[in-house]
Formats: C-alpha cells, sequence, structure tokens
C-alpha cells in the first residue's frame, strides 16, 4: 500500500438525520454548525507502524483545537476558575494516514453551570466528507484550590452560544 492509500474509505452522509448512537462512517445525526474548526497538520511522528496514526495522538489533536478555541476567548481562565476534562468519547471512524490535512470542528453540545460539553470531529481538511473520528467532550470548570466546580466564566458561556 502506498503512502496516503487506504483499504478503508468512510464518506459521511450529513443528509441522513437522526442515526442514533451506533452510527455508522456513512450515517451521521444532522451536522450543527461548527463553534470553531481548527486546523491539524499530521506529523510523522504521530504515526504507527502501519502508517496510521496512533489513536492516542486523536486526543492529542482534540486538545490542540479546544486550546486554540479557549485561546480566542478572553478570560476563560484565573486563579479561581478553571477548566478539567471531566469525561471524553471517541468514536473511530477510519484511520488517518500520513500525509494529512485534518480540520477539527467543534461544536457545543450542552451548556450547564459549571459544565461545557463540546461535540468534536475530527475531518480530512481538503474533502470534508471522509470522517475520521466524531465523539463529545465535558469540561468542568472547577477552583483549583477547593476541587469545587465554579459557574462557567461568562466569556465561556457567551462564546459557545454564539
Amino acid at each position: 500500500m502506498t503512502a496516503g492509500a487506504s483499504k478503508h474509505q468512510h464518506v459521511v452522509d450529513t443528509a441522513s438525520g437522526g442515526a442514533g448512537d451506533d452510527a455508522s462512517p456513512t450515517q451521521q445525526d444532522n451536522v450543527t454548525a461548527p463553534l470553531f474548526v481548527a486546523p491539524i497538520e499530521v506529523r510523522w511522528r504521530d504515526l504507527d507502524a502501519f502508517n496510521h496514526v496512533n489513536n492516542a495522538n486523536y486526543l492529542t489533536y482534540l486538545e490542540e483545537a479546544r486550546l486554540q478555541w479557549l485561546r480566542q476567548v478572553r478570560d476563560w481562565f484565573n486563579a479561581e476558575s478553571m477548566p478539567v476534562l471531566a469525561a471524553s468519547e471517541l468514536n473511530y471512524r477510519q484511520p488517518i494516514e500520513w500525509p494529512a490535512q485534518l480540520q477539527v470542528q467543534l461544536v457545543c453540545e450542552r451548556l450547564g453551570n459549571s459544565s461545557l460539553t463540546l461535540g468534536h470531529r475530527i475531518l480530512d481538511a481538503t474533502d470534508a466528507s471522509r470522517l475520521y473520528c466524531d465523539g463529545r467532550v465535558v469540561l468542568v470548570w472547577m477552583n483549583p484550590a477547593t476541587g469545587k466546580p465554579v459557574s462557567l466564566p461568562p466569556t465561556i458561556r457567551e462564546a459557545a452560544a454564539s
């Protein structure tokens, strides 16, 4: 197999809504317009022996996208309030091979009192119908001194609602 070639190719059918939790790579819920889109370039060191991005690097790509978004939001943390990752869900749809240019799309799924649920999708930057991964994470804002949840910063609430 040549670099960039894949045995499997899954295409996202965004027109077929309501697929539910057991959605296949060709059946996705109606896709909400992204809150933020982060470009990510696959690095050689991200690969395993099979020329696939190692599954742990998917989490790194998602973290990088969240941080790119958060850097655009002013006052998203301080000494009394900062986010922690409380939960993560990743649905691996197909392997990512090198070379690849990716885009990570973030969507706000839920705003709680102290938590934010962000949906995410890792797509091919040149062909957005190629879905590599989807899922969600829950971020909870906490006071680092007490370990107790605190209210979401107003700037996060505003940015996530836009």
